[in-house]
């Protein structure tokens, strides 16, 4: 029977992530075995699922070969994935065409994509797969955020001075402490269900009405103002200067009211919406806790330092920076499902590389191709560095 390093089919292969504080696998020994199972080979550097949790005996008890050099790993490789973008040297070890899916933070990384486009691979960004039913199982912003969402509650609890639940005891009633979620997307809806599960009163708030309705399923109660913002048609119109600064009154006395402020507005490749100023949070009380979620794209909250604690007239301030790879084991396997639904379309029912780009996933998600940058909004960037 040959060897996987002789195969001569379809070879995937998963370095070991390099970049500083990265502790996750772009796949894990499960989806391995599927693709496996399907003829795909699977070559594995030694140690890359440790930090994860997932040790190189399952990797290769599911059929997978475990290599000791990354450099004959990526030159083995038809389709290499990665969480983290590639660094130039891995990139420099690359066959021209070899295909690379991860996530590349391309607003950040022009040199790498330079790098990349130069050396004729081919790379896709896990971060452009559009939001759109069909891609869902393929969606890793939102798998990720779900781990980003629970953990940030759990700091949240973790570093306040004080109880998140309800607790009786013979030395009298502790009230459950006030969590505050701004923005009721995938990592908000976790972070409030996280921390209802802990015991705390939760109020939420998000500039889209819609998200109330998911807000109030979960128990916790949605900031609005009672005003209609319906125009003709069905349509939201815009609010009025009034009802902006009413609304950020609302927010204002709700961030003074908690002990604990959970901020998840991030928008991919922009820099992340002021949500708190200076002035908002020095009238939260001493113990207050703000967690941060948008601390590696510029803050939510004025006082965030990325990557740091800081305490600040007594308000104890979190800028966390790449949150789900605190939980590694789960997201890793949640990420290694993302690659698997995106390698279901990426490799056609033939076994080949599917090499005709135009349905509108693999469009949408093409970063570069041919020795060129694919993405408009990238290469406008890269062109202009």
């Amino acid at each position: 029977m040959a060897k996987q390093g002789d195969f001569v089919g379809i070879i995937v292969a998963i370095p070991k992530e390099t970049a500083v504080g990265e502790h996750r696998v772009a796949l894990v020994p499960e989806v391995a075995a599927a693709l496996i199972k399907k003829g795909i080979a699977v070559l594995v550097e030694a140690g890359a699922g440790a930090s994860s949790y997932y040790p190189d005996s399952l990797y290769s008890a599911v059929g997978a070969e475990v290599l000791p050099s990354r450099q004959a790993l990526l030159q083995k490789a038809s389709v290499v994935l990665k969480v983290q973008n590639p660094t130039d040297e891995e990139i420099g070890w690359m066959r021209p065409g070899t295909v690379i899916v991860s996530f590349m933070n391309p607003s950040r990384n022009s040199e790498i994509i330079r790098r990349m486009r130069d050396a004729k691979i081919t790379a896709f960004a896990m971060e452009l797969i559009p939001r759109i039913t069909r891609a869902q199982s393929m969606d890793a912003l939102s798998s990720q955020a779900t781990a980003a969402g629970y953990k940030a509650a759990l700091l949240a609890a973790e570093h306040s001075p004080k109880f998140f639940p309800m607790l009786t005891t013979a030395a009298g009633t502790i009230r459950p402490a006030k969590v505050l979620v701004l923005g009721a997307g995938v990592a908000g809806l976790m972070a409030i269900a996280t921390s209802r599960r802990l015991g705390a009163v939760v109020e939420a708030y998000d500039v889209r009405r819609a998200a109330g309705e998911h807000v109030r399923a979960l128990g916790a109660k949605f900031l609005e103002l009672a005003l209609d913002a319906e125009a003709s048609g069905g349509y939201a119109r815009e609010l009025t200067a009034e009802e902006k600064t009413k609304e950020r009154t609302m927010v204002a006395e709700a961030v003074a009211r908690a002990d604990a402020v959970i901020t998840t507005a991030n928008i991919p490749g922009r820099k992340a919406p002021r949500l708190i100023d200076r002035e908002m949070a020095s009238r939260m009380q001493p113990g207050s806790v703000i967690v941060d979620l948008a601390a590696e794209s510029g803050g939510n909250c004025e006082l965030t330092q990325p990557g740091k604690t800081a305490v600040v007239n007594g308000v104890i301030v979190l800028g966390p920076e790449n949150i789900p790879s605190r939980i590694p084991f789960h997201s890793s396997r949640l990420y290694a499902k993302n690659q698997q639904a995106f390698l279901d379309l990426l490799i056609g029912k033939d076994g080949n590389l599917n090499e005709n780009f135009s349905d509108e996933i693999l469009a949408a998600a093409l970063l570069v191709h041919q020795g060129r940058v694919a993405h408009e909004p990238t290469r406008e960037l890269v062109e202009a560095a």
